[in-house]
């Protein structure tokens, strides 16, 4: 059991039988009345965020999220094939589950699949992968006084802006989280 004044930004807990993580919290102590928590919520499942406060004596059960690394092999149609590292089976996940973020993973890179109770509900890519750039316009030097950037379509099909100095060929490294570029590989 967790109670509300112990919540911590990725806590995961069984809020009223569903599985919700805590995004952002704050505790309030106004000048009049009973402090409180509000929270920015994430249902894991649907991936919905609410605002909610809570009473900082609420006491909820704490949910396990399991993390397993798995290999992402190749997509079929909608499904996504991804193998247990450890035990080679494969599983496959449907694209709604993947997230913004899965669009920078090429296959055979190792991700971190997120289940709970044995239902799969998200794929974490890792932070930092190295693409190479397959398509971007030439930069001209003089173009700009500084921190240009240019579209650029990485082997993935993803499309970033890039500093003007990247071209076709280059191998660069992007940060996930983000979808920005971060330096040349």
């Amino acid at each position: 059991m967790i109670s509300a004044g112990d919540f911590r930004n990725g806590v995961t807990f069984d809020m009223d039988g569903v599985v919700v993580q805590i995004i952002e919290f704050q505790h309030v102590k106004p000048g009049k009345g009973a402090a409180f928590v509000r929270t920015k919520i994430r249902n894991v499942i649907t991936g919905a965020v609410i605002e909610r406060t809570f009473n900082p004596t609420d006491k909820y059960p704490t949910a396990f999220i399991e993390r397993k690394d798995m290999q992402y092999l190749y997509n079929d149609g909608d499904l996504y094939y991804f193998m247990d590292n450890e035990s080679y089976e494969q599983i496959p996940i449907n694209a709604n589950m993947l997230g913004d973020n899965f669009r920078f993973v090429k296959e055979n890179t190792d991700v971190k699949v997120l289940s709970y109770k044995g239902n799969v509900f998200g794929v974490e890519p890792p932070f930092f992968i190295e693409l190479q750039v397959t398509k971007t316009d030439p930069g001209f030097k003089g173009d700009t006084a500084t921190n240009a950037t240019k579209p650029a379509v990485l082997e993935t099909g993803a499309e970033i802006k890039v500093p003007l100095f990247i071209d076709e060929g280059d191998m660069i490294r992007v940060d996930t989280r983000t979808g920005e570029y971060m330096e040349r590989a």
